[in-house]
């Protein structure tokens, strides 16, 4: 242990922590990043699918014109720019895992606003009482080798810690490329067949946790799956959301 602290102090002089979002040396994610993080604001955004501003009217899932997801709610906490992409990307690809922590604590943050406001069925958004266990959408076999973790694991992990709740690894993916080159159609085929329970979620309320939605595509099969797999419902969550 004293020798691991040895070293860890050693690499901060060398290679000393660094803000991902402006690069100032300090923190992962320093006071003035943080304090100015451009939240999704929960009242806003559309209930089912998580987009800003899609309360009413979203034009991402076409609520309430009978687009509605498989989800029974869904809640994002940044716009993929900006704080969120930089998070996000550091994280998964430049291989920063201590960010799964803070990463964590920003989903937490905005569930406890979302826990405060309706979902379409007229239940809260979220309700860690009324959620049995988080699970992630797992890493295609081809992410897991590049990166050498499954970075919703880690995540998934520390948002357990946070909100008291016990994690359930429930999902695997077996022949689906990488999701990040593929169009929405691409994304949608590239799923197919490719997501499957391997425990038993029958009856069970989730909280499924992704990093980054975009299209959607992925946490919706996700949701089909452990719907199909007898699973009560499920709320889905993510640090960052494009639209």
């Amino acid at each position: 242990m004293y020798l691991g602290s040895v070293c860890s102090a050693a690499m901060e002089v060398v290679w000393p922590t660094r803000c991902v979002v402006c690069d100032e040396p300090g923190e992962l994610l320093c006071d003035s990043c943080r304090n100015s993080l451009p939240w999704i604001e929960q009242r806003l955004a559309c209930p089912n699918c998580g987009a800003p501003f899609g309360r009413l009217t979203c034009t991402e899932c076409d609520l309430p014109q009978g687009g509605g997801w498989e989800t029974r709610s869904c809640v994002c906490a940044l716009p993929l720019e900006g704080a969120g992409r930089a998070l996000a990307v550091a994280h998964k690809d430049a291989g920063e895992r201590r960010l799964a922590a803070v990463i964590a604590a920003i989903i937490a943050t905005s569930l406890d606003e979302a826990a405060t406001l309706p979902a379409t069925d007229g239940s809260a958004r979220f309700d860690a009482n009324e959620t049995d266990a988080i699970c992630f959408v797992p890493a295609t076999p081809e992410a897991f080798r590049r990166r050498g973790f499954d970075h919703m694991e880690a995540i998934a992990k520390s948002l357990s810690s946070f909100l008291g709740l016990p994690l359930a690894d429930v999902l695997a993916r077996e022949d689906a490329k990488d999701q990040r080159k593929l169009g929405r159609e691409g994304r949608k085929a590239n799923l197919e067949g490719g997501v499957m329970a391997i425990e038993d979620v029958t009856g069970c309320s989730l909280l499924l946790v992704d990093d980054v939605l975009t299209t959607g595509t992925t946490v919706r099969a996700c949701t089909r799956c452990l719907l199909e797999a007898g699973a009560a419902d499920v709320t889905a969550c993510a640090l960052a959301r494009s639209w």
